[in-house]
C-alpha cells in the first residue's frame, strides 16, 4: 500500500449535490478526513436545485478508493452518479492504435499505395534490400519484445499480463520521440525460442527493444541478437536503466563534491539491470563497486555463480567483501537499489560515508522509503514519479532509438550509451541543480532531442552506421 495518494489509484467521481452554499466544502472535508486528495474539479452542470460535479481524487490503494466512496455516500444531499478507476479506464481497449500515413482518397491514391504501383517498390527492395529502411515502416518502427518474466516489480506474470506495460512503452516512444513501436509478447521463456522468433521479425522492424526478460537469459538474448542482427538491439531494463542512473549519479556527485573514481558504490540486485548499471559506471570511472544478491555480496570466492555473476565477481568488489547487504553498506558513498522493497534500513544509510547518495529504484515499492532518510541522505532518487528525482527509463530509450534510426545505426554501442547519459545530465542546468533536482523531468522537451543527437553523433564516430542507399 502506498502511504501517499497517487494518480495510479485515482478515481473520477461524478456527484449530484444540493445547489446550496457550503455543499462543495462539505464534500472536500469528507474526502480529506479519510485521506483522499482532490486533484481536479473537471466541470459542473447546474440544474436549479442540484449541481452535478466531476471530482478527481487520488487514493493510496483499492481499499482506500472504497473508503472515499463511503465517505461521499455519508454526505447528506449528495448522490454518486458515476465512480470509476481512472487507471482501468485509461487501459480499456489498449493504449495504442495504427494510423495511416498515406491518403486513399481516390483510384489514383489506391494505385500508388497498393496494386499496381506498390509492385515497383517491392522490386526496388528485392534488388536493394537496404531500401526497406527507406520505403517501409522499418525506417521508424521498433519492436518491443518481452516474455513477461520480469515485469516491473511484479516478476514472472506472463505475456498477456505484460502487454499493458509494452503498450505503455509504445505510447512513450511515440509521444517523446516520434518513434513508432509495437508490443510483441511471446509465449515462451526459452532463450533459443526467443532468439529465433526475434530473428524472424528482422525484415519488419528497424530496431528491437527487449523488455522485462529475466536474467540470466536476458544477457544471452541480447548478446546473440546484437551479434546476428543488422538493426540496433537494446535491452531497456539493462541499458536504459544504466544510462539514466549514470546521468543522475553524475549530477548527484557534483552536489556532494565527490568524483566517480573515489566513491564506493553498493548495488543491490545483480540481475540484468544491476550488471548493466555497474558496467556503465565502470566505463565512467567508478573503481569500487560491491554487488549483492539474495545470498549476499558477490565476490570471486563465492561458489555457484552463473556466467554473468562470475564476470561481475571478477570485475568488481576489489576488497572481496562478503556477507549481507547490511554488512557491506558501512562506508559506502552511493547505494543503488535494483531489487525489491524494504531491503535496507535507516541504520544502513546512517552507516554510509558522509553525504550518502541513495538511489532506491525498485518499483513500485523502493528499497527504502525516502521519507525515512530525508535527514540522513544528501541526495535521494527513486523509480517513482511521486517523489523527486525519478530514475525513469523514458529519459533514455526514446532518444536512443530516435538517434539510432536517424543515423542508420546497426547497433547501440557503449559510446552511444555513455553519450546519452551525459546528454541527459546536461539537461539539468548548473543553476538549477539541487538535491531535489538531479535529473530532468520526463516532460522536459529538450531531453529526447539531446539524447538523439548525442547517440547519432556517437554512432557515426563508432562507424556503425548503414551506408545510405542510392537515391532516386
Amino acid at each position: 500500500m502506498a502511504d501517499t495518494p497517487t494518480p495510479a489509484y485515482s478515481v473520477r467521481v461524478r456527484v449530484r449535490m444540493a445547489n446550496e452554499p457550503g455543499m462543495l466544502g462539505k464534500v472536500a472535508i469528507a474526502i480529506g478526513e479519510v485521506g483522499g486528495n482532490i486533484s481536479a474539479l473537471q466541470g459542473f452542470e447546474v440544474k436549479t436545485a442540484s449541481l452535478d460535479e466531476d471530482l478527481v481524487v487520488n487514493c493510496t490503494d483499492v481499499a482506500h478508493q472504497q473508503q472515499v466512496r463511503q465517505a461521499l455516500e455519508s454526505v447528506d444531499g449528495l448522490e454518486i452518479l458515476e465512480f470509476e478507476d481512472r487507471t482501468y479506464r485509461m487501459h480499456e481497449g489498449g493504449k495504442i492504435e495504427v494510423l495511416s500515413l498515406a491518403p486513399v482518397r481516390d483510384m489514383e491514391d489506391l494505385s500508388m499505395a497498393y496494386t499496381p504501383g506498390v509492385a515497383r517498390i517491392c522490386r526496388e527492395i528485392e534488388m536493394t534490400p537496404a531500401a526497406a529502411h527507406d520505403y517501409t515502416i522499418k525506417k521508424n518502427t521498433v519492436a518491443i519484445v518481452s516474455d513477461g518474466t520480469a515485469v516491473l516489480g511484479l516478476g514472472d506474470i506472463g505475456p498477456e499480463a505484460a502487454m499493458p506495460v509494452m503498450e505503455g512503452k509504445a505510447l512513450l516512444f511515440k509521444h517523446f520521440a516520434g518513434v513508432d513501436a509495437f508490443p510483441i509478447c511471446l509465449r515462451t521463456k526459452e532463450v533459443e525460442e526467443i532468439i529465433e522468433t526475434v530473428l524472424r521479425l528482422e525484415p519488419t522492424f528497424g530496431g528491437i527493444n527487449l523488455e522485462d526478460i529475466a536474467a540470466p537469459g536476458a544477457f544471452e538474448v541480447e548478446e546473440r541478437l546484437d551479434a546476428e542482427m543488422d538493426i540496433p538491439v537494446f535491452h531497456d531494463d539493462q541499458h536504459g536503466t544504466a544510462i539514466v542512473t549514470l546521468a543522475a549519479l553524475d549530477n548527484a556527485l557534483k552536489i556532494v563534491g565527490k568524483s566517480m573514481a573515489e566513491v564506493k558504490v553498493v548495488v543491490a540486485g545483480v540481475g540484468a539491470a544491476g550488471v548493466a548499471v555497474s558496467k556503465i559506471l565502470m566505463n565512467a570511472g567508478v573503481k569500487n563497486i560491491v554487488g549483492c544478491d539474495r545470498q549476499g555480496a558477490v565476490h570471486t570466492g563465492r561458489e555457484g555463480l552463473n556466467r554473468s555473476k562470475a564476470w561481475f565477481a571478477e570485475n568488481t568488489n576489489p576488497e572481496r567483501l562478503s556477507g549481507s547487504l547490511s554488512d557491506v553498506m558501512p562506508g559506502a558513498d552511493v547505494f543503488i537499489g535494483l531489487s525489491g522493497p524494504n531491503l535496507i534500513t535507516r541504520e544502513d544509510v546512517q552507516s554510509m560515508s558522509k553525504d550518502p547518495v541513495v538511489f532506491a529504484m525498485a518499483n513500485p515499492d523502493p528499497e527504502i522509503r525516502p521519507e525515512l532518510i530525508q535527514d540522513v541522505a544528501a541526495v535521494i532518487a527513486t523509480g517513482r514519479s511521486d517523489f523527486p528525482n525519478q530514475i525513469n527509463n523514458v529519459l533514455a530509450f526514446p532518444g536512443v532509438f530516435r538517434g539510432a534510426l536517424d543515423a542508420g545505426a546497426m547497433s547501440v554501442t557503449e559510446s552511444m550509451k555513455v553519450a546519452a547519459a551525459y546528454a541527459i545530465a546536461a539537461c539539468v542546468l548548473p543553476g538549477d541543480l539541487s538535491p531535489d533536482y538531479i535529473i530532468p523531468s520526463v516532460f522536459n522537451t529538450r531531453v529526447a532531442p539531446a539524447v538523439a543527437e548525442a547517440c547519432a553523433t556517437a554512432a557515426v564516430s563508432d562507424g556503425v552506421c548503414r551506408p545510405p542507399t542510392p537515391g532516386r
